[in-house]
């Protein structure tokens, strides 16, 4: 209706009512919603949405029809620059031995562990790491919402906020949880505590004061290598080349959290001109 009263001519629109237009067309949506207490929101379209578990397997046949190969259970234990490369070394029942012209460290809560067993790598250009456990818990029963939700943001995470799967399945999370100094990835305990459906579901009333009592189950959980840690400014990632850190042959990719998946092919574009830049 209120488009249908704008003039033909975009010069002859007034000054500000395309601001009042989209401020009453975001009202409208907010009240279609079904979020009662949403005053204003902004609205993201989406071209595409996928499963996180099919995104690896997707991106690993890719790379294995490029000739890459993968070794599961082969710990990496340490490398040693020379011969304008390096020579990797591995664990696990078969242990090798690789030569390599360049290393590119994702490996996401260990990276900064990968990064101190590379001799010679300076230890100033490894920053601190702090892990942050996340918990979701999914809504039992069907979902009245066809949008993903996201609150106002918290200290170290985005809020609890409602994600949808492609079956249309509501999860909500995630929150955050500060794990204590010097956690590795080995001694993290991915279960979720129930007894945290309680704070989960105030959270979500802020924005949904319809959740049924006791519909919250949980789900699963995770944990995001972060380079901030409480109440500290949101740090983002750090993807660190020979121009950056001054050490031939690698480059590290470090607090690679949410939304990496989500930036991965961007990442990786990144990532290839710095190997061209510094190797043509």
């Amino acid at each position: 209706e209120a488009l249908g009263k704008l003039p033909q001519d975009a010069d002859a629109v007034p000054k500000g009512t395309v601001e009042r237009l989209q401020l009453e067309l975001n009202k409208a949506r907010m009240k279609a919603s079904k979020l009662p207490d949403a005053r204003e929101g902004l609205e993201l379209l989406v071209d595409q949405l996928s499963e996180a578990k099919d995104v690896d397997p997707a991106l690993l046949g890719d790379a294995q029809n490029a000739g890459a190969l993968l070794a599961l259970n082969t710990p990496f234990t340490g490398a040693e620059p020379g011969h304008g490369g390096w020579r990797l070394r591995t664990g696990g029942s078969e242990p090798f031995t690789l030569r390599c012209r360049w290393v590119v460290n994702a490996a996401g809560l260990g990276a900064q562990a990968v990064a101190r067993t590379m001799a010679g790598f300076p230890a100033a250009a490894v920053p601190v790491q702090h892990l942050a456990k996340g918990h979701y818990f999914a809504l039992s029963g069907r979902s009245p919402f066809s949008r993903l939700i996201y609150p106002m943001p918290a200290d170290g995470g985005l809020g609890i906020h409602l994600t949808l799967d492609l079956g249309g399945q509501a999860r909500f999370g995630p929150d955050v949880e500060w794990l204590p100094d010097g956690s590795t990835e080995t001694s993290i305990d991915y279960a979720v505590d129930s007894r945290r459906a309680g704070a989960f579901e105030a959270d979500v009333r802020r924005y949904w004061p319809a959740l049924p009592a006791g519909a919250l189950v949980p789900a699963y959980s995770g944990v995001r290598p972060k380079l901030s840690g409480p109440g500290q400014p949101a740090a983002d990632f750090v993807i660190a080349g020979p121009r950056q850190h001054g050490t031939a042959g690698v480059v590290h990719l470090f607090g690679i959290e949410s939304p990496g998946l989500t930036s991965c092919m961007a990442i990786a574009g990144h990532v290839q001109a710095m190997v061209a830049e510094s190797d043509p």
